[in-house]
């Protein structure tokens, strides 16, 4: 197996770099400051198809020969590299082939689809649309673009590394989310190179922590997750190889601090991220005495997110922080009782943001109504103090 080089990822730069984004490193002040860590983002959220995955795809193109430029390519990916593949076989004239599981989200098929891919939606998930993508492949002749495991991908993904290292000052840590390991692999050959003193270290989410060594009684791997770039059960061979004697250490996350960290990279940093795009961030912030003091580079790998999923992780993060208080109360059903409440929690300095107030289900009376109220709070505390006013006159539960 040949093995990956930096020149090969060097070439890569040069070779790409007039049709990719070179994505900004910027420092962040704000969560430096709360983790006691200098932070460095590099935004591949910014680049066209908002990911990183744009560097690999745009390498492998550019490198097919005549011929098999004129057979076409075909890729299988429900989401980032699909979108890649298709935007550099659109520049470079290539026909585009994407088999994409059928049931992925129709807003991934028409941002792929818009680049002027041919998408073939079948197949229940990534394996059933391999599946799919190698009958095509036998049938008419196309060339496959592996989303991680091959090399000039791999040396396209590790493009990233020589910017940062070019853009940030020296670092001593950088912290990559790990999928099939073709970002991975790449940075950490550049980072032997231009800076040997500079630590990789991998980041994976429980559910798909193929490199970490967990007890007999943890779950399976496998299942949905909110880093949907990270949902790999294997890295590739070739990434795998490339990276063990270079990779420091690799690093477990919950689904819930991925999570936390999408919400975080919203607020200190005015970020909008993917759930993989978050994973290192969320590291950081559970390991965080690994960093302290440290100067740590991470990468926004991407930012795309859906709406809902994205709205869903501010509100959540809002309520775990008890900026937003949900209270549930049974109160007697007479006049007045719904404007002191109101007048209690505006008293305390709070927000209603929603209430819904119903009879037919109450519990115990038929002289009872149930009230839950949803109200915007300063913080923790400032949540503590309206829930205490409250409880002064009635019985309430939160949620």
């Amino acid at each position: 197996m040949t093995n990956l080089t930096f020149d090969d990822v060097r070439a890569a730069h040069e070779r790409i770099q007039r049709r990719i984004l070179r994505s900004p490193t910027v420092p962040c002040e704000a969560l430096s400051k709360r983790l006691g860590t200098e932070i460095w983002l590099k935004l591949e959220n910014l680049q066209a198809i908002s990911s990183f995955k744009e560097r690999g795809a745009a390498n492998k193109l550019a490198l097919l020969t005549e011929d098999e430029r004129a057979r076409g390519v075909i890729a299988v990916s429900a989401g980032n590299h699909a979108q890649g593949v298709a935007r550099h076989a659109h520049l470079l004239g290539i026909d585009a082939t994407i088999v994409m599981p059928r049931h992925t989200p129709s807003a991934k098929i028409e941002r792929t689809r818009k680049w002027g891919a041919q998408i073939v939606a079948e197949g229940e998930d990534f394996a059933e649309a391999s599946l799919i993508a190698e009958k095509i492949l036998e049938r008419e002749g196309r060339v496959l673009v592996h989303p991680f495991n091959d090399l000039a991908v791999m040396a396209g993904q590790g493009t990233f590394a020589i910017e940062l290292l070019e853009d940030a000052p020296p670092l001593d840590y950088i912290v990559l989310p790990i999928g099939g390991g073709g970002l991975l692999s790449g940075s950490a050959i550049v980072a032997q190179s231009l800076s040997p003193q500079t630590r990789i270290i991998g980041v994976q989410v429980e559910s798909y922590a193929s490199l970490a060594r967990f007890p007999a009684e943890s779950p399976a791997l496998g299942g949905s997750t909110i880093a949907e770039g990270m949902a790999v059960l294997k890295l590739g061979a070739r990434c795998l190889e490339t990276v063990q004697p270079l990779l420091d250490r690799v690093l477990i996350v919950s689904e819930l601090e991925v999570e936390a960290a999408v919400a975080t990279l919203a607020e200190q940093a005015r970020v909008v991220s993917e759930g993989a795009g978050a994973a290192a961030l969320a590291a950081v912030v559970k390991y965080a005495e690994i960093f302290e003091g440290k100067r740590v580079g991470l990468p926004v790998t991407g930012g795309n997110i859906s709406t809902r999923v994205f709205a869903n992780a501010l509100l959540r993060a809002l309520r775990r922080d008890g900026r937003i208080l949900f209270l549930s109360m049974q109160i007697p059903d007479r006049p007045g009782l719904l404007a002191d409440i109101a007048r209690r929690i505006s008293e305390a300095g709070g927000n209603i943001i929603e209430v819904s107030h119903q009879r037919l289900f109450a519990e115990p009376s038929v002289q009872s109504a149930e009230l839950e109220v949803m109200i915007e709070a300063r913080d923790g505390a400032h949540a503590e103090i309206i829930q205490h006013s409250l409880s002064q006159e009635y019985k309430l539960m939160r949620r």
